[in-house]
């Protein structure tokens, strides 16, 4: 069954009417909590009356200073609640994170495999890389090394140079 295609000005018609009706449930949301903020001023601040002498003022800020208390109160409870539902939060996405990042690894099989089949099975066949090591390397020749002079006992060159008839004859047969 092949769905029939809109028209672009039915499209745009449907999108306007979906924009207007979302505008006019904004408008309807944002006067129902101006009219239940107005509900609950009205509900928790009583209209004000300012008496004349100093002895009911007092009183009044006695009692203004004992709902200002409760407020305190209050707002300290809900703040721990909402900071303890938050840490809740964290630790249960926590654990949720740790039971989706457990499994269980598959035990892998050795395969025996070449480099250079290993390459051309991660690259593909297009690319033709040899890894013949040995072949781009130079050759080099080893050489012997013949001893110049065959050392001899060591005892016997220090009791030759020993004194002063030895430093003689090292510089004699130097020279």
């Amino acid at each position: 069954m092949a769905e029939k295609k809109m028209s672009s000005g039915r499209k745009n018609h449907l999108k306007s009417l979906l924009l207007q009706i979302g505008e006019m449930m904004l408008e309807q949301e944002a006067l129902e909590a101006k009219e239940q903020k107005r509900r609950y001023m009205e509900e928790r601040c009583p209209p004000l009356s300012i008496p004349g002498s100093v002895q009911e003022l007092q009183e009044l800020c006695r009692k203004l200073h004992i709902d200002i208390d409760t407020v305190d109160e209050e707002r300290y409870d809900m703040d721990s609640k909402v900071s303890k539902s938050n840490k809740e939060i964290e630790d249960l996405r926590i654990k949720v994170q740790d039971l989706k990042g457990k499994f269980k690894k598959p035990v892998l099989k050795r395969v025996r495999m070449s480099a250079d089949a290993m390459l051309s099975a991660l690259l593909g066949s297009k690319h033709k890389v040899s890894m013949d090591l040995r072949a781009n390397l130079k050759q080099v020749k080893k050489e012997v090394k013949e001893e110049e002079k065959q050392t001899s006992d060591w005892r016997k060159n220090i009791e030759d140079k020993a004194g002063m008839d030895g430093r003689k004859k090292m510089f004699e047969t130097e020279a």
